[in-house]
C-alpha cells in the first residue's frame, strides 16, 4: 500500500497504531459480516428469515449482533405495531457503504485463498518431525 492511502499511527498505544483496527473490530467481528451480507444480498428481512439464512447462529447471538449493528448505524430495525407484531431489519446507507470493501475482499479471496492454503500446508509439513527416526 502506498503511504498516501494508509498512514500508520506512531507512538502511544500499540493497539491503536493501525488506523483500520477500529473498523476491523466493528465490521469483522463474528457474525457481523454474514448478517450484513444477507441484508445486502436479500434486502429487508424479518428475524426468522435471517435465522434461516444463517443456520448455525443461535437466536440469542443473532439478537445481540443485530442490536449492536443497529447501535453502530449499520442496520435499521423497523417495528410494525400490528397483531402479531412484526419487526424487519435492513442495511442502512452506512452499511451499504461497506459493499466496495466486501467486494474487494471477495476478489482477494478468490485470487489468494488457494495460496494461503498452500502456505499453511507447506508450514505444517516443515513442522512435522522426520519419519523413521
Amino acid at each position: 500500500m502506498s503511504s498516501t492511502t494508509w498512514q500508520p499511527r506512531t507512538g502511544g498505544d500499540p493497539e491503536q497504531a493501525c488506523p483500520i483496527a477500529p473498523v476491523v473490530d466493528l465490521v469483522f467481528s463474528r457474525w457481523t459480516t454474514p448478517i450484513l451480507w444477507a441484508l445486502h444480498e436479500y434486502g429487508r428481512q424479518r428475524f426468522v428469515e435471517l435465522e434461516r439464512r444463517l443456520v448455525t447462529i443461535t437466536p440469542k447471538v443473532l439478537t445481540q449482533r443485530l442490536r449492536q449493528l443497529e447501535r453502530d448505524g449499520l442496520v435499521l430495525r423497523t417495528y410494525h405495531a400490528e397483531v402479531p407484531p412484526r419487526v424487519e431489519y435492513e442495511i442502512t446507507e452506512l452499511g451499504h457503504s461497506l459493499a466496495p470493501i466486501f467486494a474487494h475482499l471477495a476478489q482477494w479471496s478468490a485470487g489468494n485463498l488457494d495460496r494461503v492454503e498452500q502456505a499453511r500446508e507447506d508450514y505444517d509439513a516443515r513442522q512435522r518431525p522426520p519419519r523413521g527416526r
